[in-house]
């Protein structure tokens, strides 16, 4: 299905005449491929401009300023550049999905079924489909879906027909056969989304049957709703006959088309080809939510926080998925670096919903990451109450307020909520490994320390600090000789790690390798970041080493000097 939908994601202007982009010489131009490979549309979009005023007609450019006006969501501003594109006869994917969006947004539905698919098309899946919504539009009902029924004997696409097929249906008021498409256990996973299940809800609603889609969403959701299905399923049980909203016009369908494809691409095809399929969605329905937050989400995978932040702030406060956007915000101001600003909007909205788990958890993952650990401790607290006793990440809960006491010497609470996350989630390697290794350091339990660890290392052999940690705790049992391969093998996983580095060279003194051990040492100096107070790495005790070695420096901190295992 997805390698049928993806048939067209190369964006290539054909047989075209005239000048090459790269005779261009120009700093914009330069500029502008700079910009577009970083996924800075606004940049790109206007070097673009500039470069095409220096070589005006040169077709590369005037794809490459439609791609990038398309994907900052300026379809307005990229809709005469696409025009004109198809004035010269060229044939550029964009280029036909920005005029055929703007067709479908003028209500022009004649002109987009008087299309050339060959010439003029976007791909199978939306070529069909825009068809037969352009043939709704047209008044052409039975037209309509016999053209829906020809894109589902497309390979692979069937799924996506029907599920447009049913929306139609349920547009034209005939809820009986769009519930027969949604019900028919071969109609395709486009039915088992999120968006699929609640138009399957209000249909449902429609025919009467409240009771069953209530059923129909705890057995595709479970029993614990996010806020936007809660909503949807109260107003089912007090008896509210729901509308049918997913889709109220040929335009919103074809809007639909845009945000299907996109979502099946979504983590399937790049992320900056993913997004003009959502760009599109937007444009022709500005209300369509699902869109807003798939064009946020990918626009954080591509660096672009502020437009992240921008898509995010358009979901209004009153929309059930509100939570859902205020959720990406945050995550986007933090990655944008404002944690300030990110701690600001959760807080807010642990105000106005203080009973959702995820709200909580989110805030305490970031104070946690800002060292704020009494905040998130506090925060975890509140995630953990309101959490189901069989809720999936409750272990993750225990485990990240466990790091929260550690960090603070609360090593009591500390290993109580890592043995908690472990009853939860037994074998979980990095539980095993933090609580062994932390074990380790205070140098208690170390035979229990030992098995988890190994534990952690034969679930996750390819993981450095878990290697590392195995290596460490041999060398606290005096077990020297049998720690310095796993040391070795966790430099080998993360060279340029301080911790690691330094740990090999302590491992190096114990066997008697000094020279090894000091050349380890002054490479785990030159890792340190000087601006990190807080790591695990003392530069100073380092270079105590490196002056005196390690055996007078144990003695200088009253620590048992170094000792074979009795047993070795």
């Amino acid at each position: 299905m997805l390698r049928a939908v993806a048939t067209a994601a190369v964006l290539t202007i054909g047989a075209t005449p005239g000048p090459v982009v790269a005779d261009v010489g120009s700093g914009a131009y330069l500029a502008a491929r700079a910009a577009a490979q970083a996924g800075d549309f606004d940049a790109a979009a206007r070097f673009y401009a500039r470069a095409l005023r220096l070589d005006a007609g040169n077709p590369e450019l005037m794809e490459s300023l439609t791609l990038a006006q398309l994907s900052q969501g300026a379809m307005d501003r990229a809709l005469p550049i696409a025009r004109e594109i198809e004035a010269m006869n060229l044939r550029s994917q964009v280029a036909h999905m920005v005029v055929v969006a703007g067709l479908a947004a003028e209500g022009n539905f004649q002109e987009i079924l008087a299309r050339d698919p060959q010439t003029e098309g976007v791909g199978p899946l939306v070529d069909g489909l825009m068809r037969a919504w352009a043939l709704v539009g047209a008044g052409q009902s039975e037209a309509a879906l016999e053209a829906f029924d020809l894109a589902s004997q497309e390979s692979g696409l069937r799924g996506f027909a029907l599920y447009h097929k049913a929306m139609a249906l349920a547009l034209a008021g005939d809820f009986e056969a769009a519930e027969a498409i949604f019900s028919d256990s071969q109609s395709g996973a486009a039915m088992m989304t999120r968006r699929g299940a609640m138009a399957r809800a209000e249909v449902l609603s429609q025919l009467g049957r409240n009771s069953d889609a209530v059923g129909m969403l705890a057995q595709t959701f479970g029993a614990s709703f996010d806020p936007g299905l809660a909503r949807m399923a109260d107003r089912l049980v007090t008896g509210e006959t729901l509308p049918f909203t997913h889709v109220t016009s040929a335009r919103d369908g074809m809007a639909e088309v845009f945000f299907s494809v996109g979502a099946a691409l979504n983590n399937e095809a790049r992320d900056a080809y993913t997004l003009i399929y959502a760009r599109a969605a937007q444009y022709l329905r500005p209300d369509h939510i699902d869109a807003l937050l798939l064009s946020a989400e990918l626009l954080v995978q591509l660096g672009q926080f502020d437009l992240a932040v921008e898509a995010y702030k358009k979901v209004p406060r009153g929309s059930p998925d509100h939570h859902a956007a205020e959720l990406g915000r945050a995550q986007a101001l933090r990655q944008a670096a404002k944690p300030d600003a990110a701690i600001e909007v959760l807080e807010q909205l642990g105000r106005d919903y203080p009973d959702l788990p995820v709200v909580h958890s989110s805030l305490g993952d970031l104070l946690r990451q800002q060292e704020n650990y009494d905040g998130a401790i506090g925060a975890y607290d509140t995630a953990i109450r309101l959490s189901d006793s069989g809720a999936r990440n409750l272990w993750f809960l225990h485990y990240a307020r466990g790091i929260s006491h550690e960090r603070l010497d609360n090593w009591p609470d500390a290993e109580a909520d890592f043995r908690r996350a472990l009853e939860l989630n037994p074998g979980q390697p990095q539980v095993l490994n933090y609580l062994g290794y932390s074990l380790v350091e205070k140098q208690i339990k170390l035979d229990e320390a030992l098995d988890m660890i190994q534990r952690a290392v034969a679930a996750q052999p390819e993981s450095g600090y878990i290697v590392d940690s195995l290596g460490w705790v041999l060398y606290r049992l005096g077990r020297y000789a049998e720690a310095v391969g796993h040391m070795e093998t966790a430099v080998s996983l993360m060279p340029v790690d301080p911790v690691v580095n330094d740990h090999l060279g302590d491992v190096y003194w114990a066997v008697g390798r000094y020279r090894e051990a000091e050349f380890q040492w002054k490479r785990a100096l030159s890792f340190i970041d000087p601006e990190d107070t807080d790591g695990e790495a003392d530069p100073e005790r380092i270079r105590a080493k490196l002056d005196r070695g390690l055996d007078q420096v144990l003695m200088e901190e009253g620590a048992p000097p170094l000792t074979v295992a009795d047993d070795r």
